[in-house]
Formats: C-alpha cells, structure tokens, sequence
C-alpha cells in the first residue's frame, strides 16, 4: 500500500482514510505491494538507536495481531528513549526553552503483523536535521524469529553482537540494510518528522542552536 502522511499538532493520529478493505489490510498488518519504499534510500546520518519491547493484549485487535496505529505509539515511545540517550529530557527542555517537539508528518509501510507475545525491537535513527525540524527513520522488527533463526545457524551475525537494546549502534549505510546485516525481520518501517513549536503557542518556530549543536556532537 502507498504510504501515507498526516500533519497534526497535539492530537490523535489518523494517517489512513480509506475504504474498508484498506483498513482492514492496514488492521492486520498485510504486506504492502511489491515496488520498493523511500526509505530503501535512507542514509542514516548518525547511529541507530535499538529500544526492546513485548506485545501485551492492550496493542491487539480481537485476532491477537497488533493494531496498526499502535505501531506509531512504539515510534514514539523509541523515539523518547532515543532523546533521553542523548541527554534529551522532553519535560526539561520544554521548562528550559518554552518549546517543545511535535510530529508533523509520518509516512508508514506495513510489511507484516507483529502478535501478542512477540518480542520486538523499535529502532531511531536520525535521518536529516533542519533548523525547525528533525526527520528520523524507524523501524518495528521481530526479535522472537531471529533469535530462533540465530540457534538454528550460530555462524550468522547475531542481533545479540551488537549493542544491547537501548544503545546506539554504529551507522552503516541504508536502514533497511542494516536490518538485513543482524537478520532480524523486518514488521514496518516508517519516517517521522518532529518539528520545534513554542509550547504555549504550538507555533512553528526555529530549533534551539544549542539543541542542534548536542545532536550534532551525539549523533
């Protein structure tokens, strides 16, 4: 399915306004059509942040596969563990500035579902960095089949190699590539934009210089 984008400012996300049987694809977390993605040309310009987590009841329809907004939640909550790596405090910076981070624009491919139980990494990876804005690539993959897949043949690169979740692992070209080097396998993918607005406002404004000055130096 083409991916799709959504502006918003503080309010819920609601990037598909389809017919029924694309939601009810996008619900499932189907394949999206054959003919490649944008993000297959993502260069990663720093290192790409890897956050664990597990599939609980909460994230699933009745069919026990996640439903297909919760996978933005996971974005988010990676991208918030991506920020405090790098000494970002949300809350802080925003008494510190009286500004703030909000998504502007996501685009999401849906490749296959994750399921209750599953044990999952979301990774962030800072793609491009602009004066009012940040653009990361993210990705939802499935720990639980590489793990087996990595017992079953112990001489493959191991995702456990690495950095342990929540660090930083060195850049390497695309994302997409980086995925296939660890084998993991790939649920969905996506590329967020945060732009920087005055908190009691919510209106558009520059990034703070020193903010970007810690980004370039941590990234």
């Amino acid at each position: 399915m083409a991916s799709q984008k959504t502006t918003h400012f503080n309010e819920a996300v609601h990037p598909f306004k389809q017919g029924p049987r694309d939601w009810l694809r996008q619900t499932a977390g189907a394949a999206a059509p054959a003919g490649g993605s944008a993000l297959h040309e993502v260069k990663s310009v720093g290192a790409t942040f890897k956050w664990p987590l597990r599939v609980y009841w909460e994230d699933t329809d009745a069919g026990g596969i996640v439903f297909y907004a919760n996978y933005l939640k996971f974005f988010e909550r990676s991208r918030t563990e991506w920020l405090r790596s790098l000494g970002i405090e949300q809350h802080s910076l925003r008494e510190a500035t009286g500004g703030m981070f909000v998504v502007t624009e996501t685009s999401v491919r849906y490749l296959r579902p994750a399921r209750l139980d599953d044990e999952l990494i979301v990774t962030a990876s800072l793609v491009e960095k602009g004066r009012a804005s940040l653009i990361i690539a993210q990705q939802t993959l499935l720990k639980s089949e590489h793990s087996e897949r990595s017992a079953e043949n112990p001489g493959e690169d191991q995702f456990s190699d690495g950095p342990p979740p929540g660090k930083l692992a060195p850049s390497g070209g695309s994302v997409l590539h980086e995925v296939k080097s660890v084998g993991a396998t790939l649920l969905c993918e996506g590329t967020i934009r945060i732009g920087w607005v005055e908190a009691a406002s919510l209106k558009p404004a520059r990034i703070p210089a020193n903010i970007l000055d810690h980004l370039e130096a941590r990234t």
